[in-house]
């Protein structure tokens, strides 16, 4: 251990802080991901609220909440892996912050809580811990990247995951409400709401404020770059009439996979191979052009979980899930992607579906664990590509069930880093006006 006497923390210390800096800078310019599995070998990566796996990873600033991070490694071995979080601005660029200067403890911390799984026909080992930890606590509120990597190095990342840390310093109110323009009347649902910075030192909102609102933990199509619309001493409303509009899409399709030896409603059949098991859920139909129908959702999250045994954490087996999608002819120009938690929230080769002419359906498979899972069927254009769009496949309704999350970032004159200061979680059922 270094001591005063020595003159020695100083120097190591100044040494972190240039080998960070010159780290974040080199990561600015990487394009890593801010939530991507790296590793194939990695599964079933959850970052929630301890005990619960439906919770967003928000924690207060100082305060008792604690998230716990639990994923799988499919090589069924003991690994040397590492953790380390790199506090971001609002839209997740790199903080030009010394990591001493806003983390508590060491820079990197080992993950040494392990299990290998029993009953399972999968073998695999089970990594969890918690954070904050007494090794590594946030000193500043704002978005933190949670990074796993292997040996030590960051080169040998395995994947990156989001968590928010809310200094409470901005009061939001809001509710959801049917919007005014007879173009998003029927298919949006708009977001109304309002910012208190009296406990902020607030010169110039149109700078020093940000605001992102997510739609059930989305941050694919967040709605960022928002003007006030009024401004009322220290009151800042932004209830523009064609803003926060989000497509209401519909309720999220479900498939129940706690047990494989139990086939759920969802399950076409099975099959139980000597290497693996496969299970084919029911054909998804389109629903662009049906009616609203309310079904009591998740808002396109899974949980693990497991009717065959006690701990889905090490008991939980895993399965490739096959999915299809009938169309009498494939979509012309546009690619179609499985979508929900259950990919990341991501888009690309591992989730995108291949058109069969011989079943005359898209089809495309997961590898996924025991549990219950929300998903939905989405649309890229291959020609102006604008994003993942559920308008052809799912259609979109006002009515939908849906969660928003509005935060609230400031940055302080002189600042250097995005605070997150604020945050309101609405609910269109609750919510509604």
């Amino acid at each position: 251990m270094y001591t005063m006497r020595t003159g020695k923390p100083f120097v190591y210390n100044l040494f972190v802080a240039i080998v960070l800096l010159v780290s974040n800078t080199s990561w600015a310019q990487s394009g890593i991901t801010p939530e991507h599995i790296y590793m194939p070998n990695i599964r079933t990566v959850k970052l929630n609220l301890v005990g619960d796996y439906l919770t967003y990873p928000i924690i207060s600033l100082n305060g008792s909440e604690k998230v716990e991070l639990n994923f799988d490694d499919l090589d069924n071995d003991v690994k040397s892996y590492f953790y380390t979080l790199v506090l971001c601005n609002a839209d997740w660029s790199v903080a030009q912050v010394n990591q001493v200067d806003y983390l508590r403890g060491f820079a990197e911390v080992p993950i040494r809580d392990y299990q290998f799984s029993s009953v399972s026909f999968q073998r695999y080992t089970h990594y969890r811990i918690e954070l904050p930890g007494q090794n590594c606590y946030p000193r500043k509120s704002g978005n933190y990247l949670l990074k796993v990597y292997l040996d030590g190095d960051t080169s040998k990342l395995a994947f990156t995951k989001r968590l928010l840390v809310v200094d409470n310093r901005a009061g939001v109110t809001g509710f959801i409400s049917q919007p005014v323009n007879p173009k998003f009347f029927k298919t949006h649902q708009k977001v109304n709401f309002a910012v208190n910075t009296q406990m902020l030192n607030v010169n110039n909102p149109f700078d020093q404020v940000k605001i992102v609102i997510l739609q059930n933990n989305r941050w694919d199509n967040a709605i960022r770059n928002l003007k006030p619309m009024f401004l009322k001493g220290t009151i800042i409303e932004y209830n523009a009439e064609n803003d926060c509009l989000f497509p209401g899409s519909k309720e999220w399709r479900w498939v129940d996979l706690r047990s494989f030896r139990l086939q759920t409603e969802r399950v076409q059949k099975s099959d139980y191979r000597r290497n693996g098991t496969d299970i084919w859920v029911m054909p998804d139909a389109e629903r662009s052009n049906t009616r609203y129908f309310y079904l009591k959702d998740i808002n396109g999250q899974y949980f693990p979980g497991t009717l065959d045994g006690t701990d889905p954490s090490t008991q939980g087996d895993y399965a490739l899930v096959h999915f299809s999608y009938p169309s009498p002819e494939p979509l012309a120009g546009f690619d179609m992607y499985l979508y929900g938690e259950l990919t990341g929230y991501e888009y690309d080769v591992r989730n995108k579906l291949t058109y069969n002419a011989q079943t005359k359906a898209y089809e495309g498979n997961l590898f996924l664990k025991q549990g219950y899972y929300n998903y939905m069927y989405g649309t890229v254009d291959r020609f102006n590509n604008t994003g993942l769009s559920m308008e052809i496949t799912e259609g979109d309704s006002w009515e939908t069930e849906n969660n928003y999350t509005i935060l609230v970032y400031f940055r302080a004159l002189g600042g250097r880093a995005d605070e997150l200061v604020g945050r309101l979680t609405l609910n269109t059922l609750i919510d509604r006006r």
